[in-house]
């Protein structure tokens, strides 16, 4: 994944530093939740000790919920580090050292969002974590990742904008797709999992999605009712 389209903000400056990641692995991996910081931008700021206290850690939280709530409502420009540390109540320096800069931020935001999406579809409740039907925890999957898209969906996007051999061997990617891959197969689609699964995720691209609720005109319940009827044409059996 190359995020390099994520540029810094010139008027925010913290700790120097290239700013890019080296590129993801392509190695396959087993579906599970990825440590903070592995496989979703550089090593940020006060980030790359093995193990963070738990009360640095409930700060670092706490933060980066408080820049959700921003891009929520505002939108991915107004996310500064003078606008999170007024959301948040802190001072400017907390968040300057926490995250380096501008840049920093929204690597670490992009990642706590993967983040709480991965423990939702691998350890939360049913229809979208384990205990529903495969073909309903898929349908969960895509109105899930259209709520993430939705609020975050700039992130993504610009996450998506480098060079297709980096996107689609990054991690986060990777994981989505043995999801979806594993959900297939154990509703005993015909065909080959791993391939649809790629041609169902390319249905829930950042850049596609907000084309589609920005410039069409869709609503979000509206593309996941077509996400929803598309997951049953495909992943259903005929003998089903």
């Amino acid at each position: 994944m190359n995020y390099d389209t994520l540029s810094p903000d010139p008027t925010e400056s913290g700790p120097s530093g290239d700013p890019r990641p080296n590129p993801a692995s392509a190695e396959p991996l087993a579906l599970r939740v990825r440590p903070p910081h592995r496989g979703v931008g550089p090593e940020l700021p006060g980030t790359a000790e093995p193990a963070e206290r738990a009360d640095a850690a409930r700060n670092r939280r706490r933060l980066l919920d408080a820049a959700q709530e921003l891009v929520r409502d505002h939108g991915v420009d107004a996310l500064t580090m003078d606008a999170l540390a007024k959301r948040a109540g802190v001072g400017k320096g907390t968040v300057f050292r926490r995250f380096g800069n501008r840049t920093g931020l929204m690597y670490a935001l992009l990642d706590h969002s993967e983040t709480q999406a991965q423990e939702a579809f691998i350890f939360g409740p049913p229809p979208l974590g384990p205990g529903a039907p495969p073909v309903e925890r898929l349908v969960a999957f895509g109105r899930a990742r259209l709520l993430d898209i939705e609020v975050t969906g700039e992130l993504h996007r610009a996450a998506e904008l480098g060079s297709s051999e980096d996107h689609f061997s990054s991690r986060p990617y990777l994981v989505l797709k043995t999801h979806v891959t594993m959900l297939l197969r154990d509703a005993g689609t015909p065909g080959d999992p791993a391939l649809l699964a790629d041609t169902l995720l390319a249905a829930l691209g950042a850049a596609l999605v907000l084309h589609q609720l920005r410039t069409l005109g869709y609503t979000r319940e509206q593309i996941g009712d077509n996400w929803e009827a598309l997951v049953r044409r495909v992943a259903v059996s005929p003998e089903q």
